[in-house]
């Protein structure tokens, strides 16, 4: 007999409560052992077990390991059991494309796995300090400059307005009326900067002068600019803990690049002579239908 609009939805409620019901029943119903072996669901005779879980969670981005242990729970265990879903029909028409994948993804994650255990292994006080010394230990201290500058389109008008300056005119308030730079407003106020970091013939004016001077007019690709040096200072070596992070970073990568070089050459590497091989043949996706 047909079922109308109504029974249709009473079933679909139904088919929910006893899903419901039988999740609660496996989350409630207390299991025999509680270690790496635990059964969660067997999907076609296939179990996936409490260590499936436990590994997947390892891997998983630090937002989802946040989640309620319910919710994640709940989420691994629909991910697996549809994975399992799924990888169980492929494996009935396995092709070599998906063999070789498959053998590219294990060599893939034993590599990442393996620099994960090198990287993360302790580092040693001692050698963080040592590294911090060898980066910024003999490092002579970089000189950083605070400069002004005013900013107008002809030579003519630079020449002016110092001329304006050496009459008792203020920087600021010159800036304000005449720059076209977007530090105008600000009183031409570039802040604080290093070398590398204006156009040369900018920072070579600014080295040249000394505090509270000001620059012959100074050409450069946005127009000519009329310079007054603030003040300079040297500036300092961070401290340690304001760079440990960037430093245990940098020899947890110099620990697996030592690691993976060493490993290279002990590993037996035989390569056959390529030459005439065709390179363009690893674009020939054909070669793997079967």
């Amino acid at each position: 007999m047909d079922q109308g609009p109504d029974e249709n939805k009473g079933l679909s409620k139904m088919k929910r409560l006893l899903a419901g019901v039988a999740l609660s029943a496996l989350l409630a119903a207390p299991l025999q052992a509680q270690d790496a072996t635990t059964v969660l669901a067997t999907v076609n005779g296939t179990d996936i077990t409490l260590g499936h879980l436990i590994a997947m969670q390892s891997l998983l981005p630090d937002q989802y390991r946040q989640l309620p242990d319910q919710v994640l729970f709940e989420g691994m265990l629909e991910q697996l059991i549809q994975q399992e879903v799924m990888a169980g029909q492929a494996r009935g028409m396995m092709t070599s494309r998906m063999e070789l994948g498959l053998e590219n993804e294990q060599r893939a994650f034993l590599a990442a796995a393996l620099m994960d255990e090198i990287a993360m292994a302790d580092i040693p006080e001692e050698e963080i300090e040592a590294e911090y010394e060898n980066v910024y230990g003999a490092t002579e201290p970089a000189r950083e400059y605070n400069a002004s500058h005013i900013l107008v389109e002809t030579e003519e008008e630079a020449l002016a307005l110092i001329a304006d300056l050496e009459g008792g005119a203020d920087f600021a308030e010159l800036a304000q009326q005449h720059s076209t730079g977007p530090s105008g407003p600000n009183g031409g106020q570039l802040g604080w900067f290093t070398a590398g970091m204006m156009v040369p013939s900018f920072e070579e004016a600014v080295f040249a002068l000394e505090a509270d001077e000001i620059s012959a007019p100074v050409e450069t690709q946005f127009g000519w600019h009329v310079i007054r040096l603030n003040e300079s200072r040297l500036q300092d070596a961070p401290a340690l803990e304001d760079v440990r992070e960037e430093l245990v970073q940098g020899l947890r990568r110099a620990r697996v690049d030592a690691r993976m070089e060493e490993l290279t050459a002990e590993a037996d590497v035989e390569r056959p002579d390529l030459e005439g091989f065709d390179i363009s043949l690893i674009r020939d996706i054909d070669l793997l239908e079967n």
